[in-house]
């Protein structure tokens, strides 16, 4: 099983020059903002981390001064502070994590200070599959980037998002697909539905190349691998050596029943990811809703797409 080519190349495109290019990074502190930051300093771009005032003194923040990126302090409720953190960017990339205070509200005032600094193009942080596919309350979180998608669309920036498909690493532990004590493939629906999986390594990358060229269009997709459950099935005897079996748990409808159970008794609104927020996303992979029409793979050919064989074969 090899990474997915993609369906419809596009021509490289070319990136600034790493002299001419200060790259703003928002959530620069949490897991995807660090590697982002790592791979644009690692093109040889200025980076200018934006995080909060607490967590100026932490471990992550002294991670990213260490690998030579500017780490501004600043309150996002502080428009002009913001504003000035902006200031001479090429580009703002956000990598933001959170409920609606931080995707729709947080992002917004960042979006804003962003256009008042002139800053010429803004990534949000979207990193997921394709949610502009999917009906209205079918993922609450896609429904979060929706809404701030229709006011970044209304600004005059221009705004580039990256969609992804599933991180890979998921399928480690965190996603309940492969099982590793039962060995075992869970899943809803049809066993051939294809989904779309990448490495947050590889995103950072794509988004590092991406955050350097002034030529991306509204939306960028991209794939480490194109692989349905009995491709991950396949991919775990591969990487493990052992045999695994498929374990369908019932229909697609089944499981959305299953989601509105688990939202009513364990409703967890406060949290990012409570146990039925991660029901909707693989709902939506599996019904094919989210499956990302195009790839964008080729687009910066210096990239090595890890297909799900490599990462499962770390967990083994």
């Amino acid at each position: 099983m090899t990474p997915a080519a993609p369906e419809q190349p596009t021509s490289t495109s070319p990136t600034a020059a790493p002299g001419q290019a200060t790259i703003v990074l928002a959530g620069a502190t949490g897991a995807l903002g660090l590697l982002i930051a790592h791979h644009l300093r690692k093109r040889g771009a200025t980076v200018r981390a934006l995080v909060r005032p607490a967590a100026s003194a932490k471990a992550e923040a002294d991670s990213l001064r260490l690998q030579g990126v500017e780490v501004v302090a600043v309150e996002y409720s502080n428009a002009a502070e913001l504003t000035k953190a902006c200031a001479g960017a090429t580009c703002v990339v956000s990598a933001l994590s959170g409920l609606r205070a931080v995707i729709v509200e947080a992002q917004t005032q960042l979006l804003e200070a962003a256009v008042a600094a002139g800053v010429p193009r803004f990534i949000p942080s979207d990193f997921s599959a394709d949610f502009t596919r999917l009906p209205e309350g079918s993922n609450r979180n896609f429904d979060l980037r929706r809404e701030f998608a229709r006011r970044l669309d209304q600004t005059p920036i221009q705004a580039t998002s990256i969609f992804n498909g599933m991180f890979a690493d998921l399928l480690t532990g965190q996603a309940p697909v492969v099982l590793a004590g039962p060995r075992r493939v869970l899943y809803w629906g049809s066993a051939d539905q294809p989904l779309d999986f990448t490495t947050m390594v590889n995103t950072a990358e794509f988004t590092a190349a991406a955050a350097l060229d002034a030529t991306t269009p509204r939306y960028l997709c991209v794939a480490g691998e194109v692989a349905s459950i009995r491709g991950v099935q396949a991919a775990a005897q591969a990487a493990t050596g052992q045999q695994y079996k498929l374990f369908r748990a019932g229909s697609l409808g089944f499981l959305g029943t299953m989601i509105k159970v688990t939202k009513t008794l364990m409703p967890a609104t406060n949290e990012v990811f409570p146990p039925w927020q991660g029901m909707q996303y693989l709902h939506n992979m599996l019904s094919g809703q989210a499956k990302l029409p195009t790839l964008d793979n080729t687009r910066y050919p210096e990239i090595r797409w890890t297909p799900v064989r490599e990462v499962l074969a770390t967990n083994k």
